[in-house]
């Protein structure tokens, strides 16, 4: 067989972890020796917690996504106003050159 490089995105790599860790977590709390209901409020507590986490981030990756958006808008009114004085130099320097040519 050939020998094939697997590469594995910065989010596939993320979310393995994440995967193992939740499972992790779960064999952890149905093997540990807590009642029922020390076992449950932990749950809540660590479900509490992860979504607090992931609020977070989402807001932060918002942030960074409007920044960007941003960039992009003003790079494109940078360059559209570049092309827009091209555009108006060369028809300044054709109508001199008609202007000399037909003078």
């Amino acid at each position: 067989m050939d020998n094939q490089e697997t590469k594995c995105s910065g989010q596939a790599v993320a979310l393995a972890f994440l995967g193992g860790a939740v499972a992790g977590v779960v064999a952890g709390l149905l093997i540990a020796p807590k009642s029922g209901e020390e076992t449950r409020r932990a749950l809540k507590a660590y479900a509490r917690r992860t979504e607090e986490e992931v609020l977070e981030k989402a807001k932060e990756g918002r942030a960074a996504l409007d920044q960007t958006i941003e960039s992009g808008k003003h790079f494109i009114a940078e360059k559209t106003a570049d092309a827009e004085a091209a555009v108006k130099a060369g028809r300044e320097t054709m109508k001199e050159k008609m202007d000399k040519c037909c003078s």
